[in-house]
């Protein structure tokens, strides 16, 4: 037997492992079964090219608890090591690392989860553990090794009469970490990290019904056996080529990932990709809503199939981090801080590799079947649009396939509606007006008078569509889009002045005093209009910079420096100096008469725009039956 002393320079270094890693110690059971998988991953491939005599079989990798006597079992049946690699592997290198660890990351270590970067993998035991056991035997023909270490520099190794090739690592759980010793914890961890890894991990046994024999009666139970519980799939479909999966296989692999959702995905994206990078993986456009907050963190990324984080900012572009599914690379380091991974240049490609393939699929998909493709965009158009904002190459690219609805329900593309509405909705200073509704039945009137004039009206309602018109209106050339209720229909899209006023210049100035001395100047701004006769005689509007500005702030971003959010609300209202109501209101002779009639006007007009409410509804409604009497 060989006694030792770790050679390590700072005095003890397992307390500070435990308490520089301790915001993070679950983790010790990734490490220990990753250690396990790349020694059995490691015999394959050395089987495979005749470099180790040993068969490789059918290996799996067992964890197993003893809570009697406080012990927590990690068995593979991979490469092995003889006594010489444990001094040299578990005793040198993996100490240096340590050491070179808490040189480095002493102060950053609870912030960047480095645990594993420097082989410190098999030490992350010594955070749940107070002695730790190593018993291994090699799959070269060579003794078996038995190494204790109790978590001071002290080590034992001795020869051990295992049989077995293959390492069985034993942690004596710590008082402070009994929590690892209940098997409902210890299955949501290998549930968590270790779900797909590539070897089966059995964890216990589970009873499996088996068929009834065909001489049995119908009342006789069926036969059961016990079976070792696998809890693992070693092979999910992101690992496998797309020609050898079909749409069921994406469909169940979802399923797989979150058993709690019961809508489908709308569709899937399978990556592969080699060069300059490895990248597997699949990616699901999930259902969405207008709601921006709705949950992230639903891609999970993984290292050579071990689970390492669902946090995927920074390694998927930001637009993208609503959908679902799995990205599965190498070249992405298993434990690193987030400011290390955004400035990871690997990284960087990943994120652009992602938006290109996500923009190609989509194109391919509009092309394939169109109609399909209308009838999800509704589901999908928030990812769409927020990425056509905060990405220029998704955004150069989604002309192929971003949709323009009307408020009829008809889709056309930036290209297809330009040319759709080029000839009627281009205003006397030649730029073409984008009219648009966000509310349907609010602006009913605005659409239909619009409609009346054979504009087109687009439906767009994300909470975001300020922002990406703004966008559009500086990409695109000589357009403008304006909200159909932003001012009169005539106003906004100015064709050549035409229009004649049925009220002389001194009849206007007098009905200008008189509005103005009735509806209050803070709140409305009147502007007179000569309109059909048959247009209404008020019509509010709300500026379309201002409106767009307020909203713009609400959803983040644009107008904050401005201060619009304390700004007061500010309408214009439009009067028809045509109506035959506003020459009414300028011919009757009592002031009283007057002032009722602008003020029942200006209700309506109010009404109309949702902006009536609480006592003043009250009041409107009160006097209307009155009139009616």
């Amino acid at each position: 037997m060989t006694k030792g002393n770790i050679n390590v320079s700072v005095e003890n270094i397992f307390p500070l492992i435990k308490k520089f890693l301790y915001s993070d110690h679950e983790i010790f059971l990734r490490e220990l079964i990753s250690n396990a998988t790349d020694a059995t991953l490691k015999l394959k491939h050395l089987t495979s090219i005749g470099d180790s005599k040993s068969e490789y079989g059918n290996p799996q990798i067992e964890v197993k608890i003893d809570k009697d006597a406080k012990k927590l079992h990690i068995i593979d049946q991979g490469l092995g090591m003889t006594a010489e690699e444990v001094e040299k592997y578990i005793n040198q290198v993996a100490f240096s690392g340590a050491e070179e660890f808490l040189d480095k990351y002493k102060d950053a270590a609870k912030d960047s989860g480095i645990i594993g970067h420097f082989g410190l993998g098999f030490y992350s035991a010594f955070m749940v553990a107070e002695k730790v056991e190593i018993i291994t035997k090699s799959h070269k023909d060579e003794p078996a090794a038995h190494w204790t270490c109790d978590g001071s520099p002290e080590f034992t190794l001795e020869e051990s009469d295992k049989t077995e090739r293959g390492t069985e690592i034993i942690l004596h759980i710590a008082e402070d970490s009994t929590e690892f010793l209940e098997e409902g914890r210890i299955g949501e961890l290998l549930s968590k990290y270790n779900k797909f890894m590539p070897i089966p991990i059995k964890f216990g046994m589970k009873t499996e019904t088996l068929p009834k024999p065909e001489d049995a009666k119908e009342e006789d139970p069926a036969p059961t056996q016990e079976v070792d519980n696998i809890i693992n799939n070693p092979n999910p479909a992101w690992t496998k080529q797309p020609t050898d999966l079909e749409e069921d296989d994406y469909k169940n692999f979802y399923r797989e990932l979150y058993p709690m959702q019961f809508e489908e995905p709308l569709f899937n994206i399978h990556l592969n990709v080699d060069y300059p990078f490895n990248l597997t993986g699949i990616l699901y456009f999930p259902k969405m809503t207008n709601d921006l907050n709705i949950q992230k963190d639903r891609i999970q990324l993984y290292q050579n199939q071990v689970f390492v984080t669902d946090n995927v900012e920074g390694i998927v572009p930001e637009f993208l981090t609503m959908l679902r599914g799995v990205i599965d690379s190498p070249d992405i380091p298993l434990n690193v801080s987030r400011s290390y991974l955004q400035a990871d240049g690997a990284v960087k490609k990943i994120s652009s590799y992602i938006t290109r393939k996500v923009a190609d699929k989509l194109k391919s998909l509009f092309n394939a079947n169109r109609e399909d493709f209308e009838k999800k965009w509704d589901d999908i158009k928030i990812v769409i649009e927020y990425g056509m904002l905060s990405e220029e190459k998704f955004f150069d690219k989604a002309d192929a396939f971003a949709l323009y609805p009307t408020v009829d329900g008809t889709y056309y593309t930036y290209e297809e509606l330009y040319n759709k509405i080029k000839a009627k909705q281009t205003n006397k200073d030649d730029k073409l007006v984008i009219l648009y509704a966000s509310d349907t039945d609010a602006q009913h009137s605005y659409i239909e008078a619009a409609k009346a004039k054979g504009y087109e009206v687009l439906l767009l309602d994300s909470p975001i569509v300020s922002h990406l018109i703004q966008k559009l209106e500086t990409t695109k050339e000589n357009i403008s889009f304006a909200r159909v209720d932003g001012d009169h229909i005539d106003n906004l899209i100015k064709k050549e002045d035409t229009s004649i006023s049925k009220l002389s210049e001194e009849e206007k100035t007098k009905l200008d005093e008189l509005l103005k001395e009735v509806i209050p100047a803070e709140k409305f701004s009147i502007q007179l209009e000569a309109m059909d006769s048959d247009a209404s005689p008020f019509i509010i509007t709300q500026p379309e910079f201002m409106r767009r500005m307020k909203e713009m702030q609400q959803t983040g971003g644009g107008g904050g420096m401005f201060g619009m959010g304390n700004m007061p609300e500010m309408y214009n209202l439009v009067v028809n100096t045509n109506s035959e109501l506003v020459g009414d209101i300028l011919n009757t002779k009592t002031k009283k008469k007057q002032e009722r009639l602008i003020n029942q006007s200006l209700d309506l007009a109010r009404l109309s725009q949702g902006l009536l409410k609480g006592e003043e509804l009250t009041n409107f409604i009160k006097r209307s039956y009155d009139m009616i009497k």
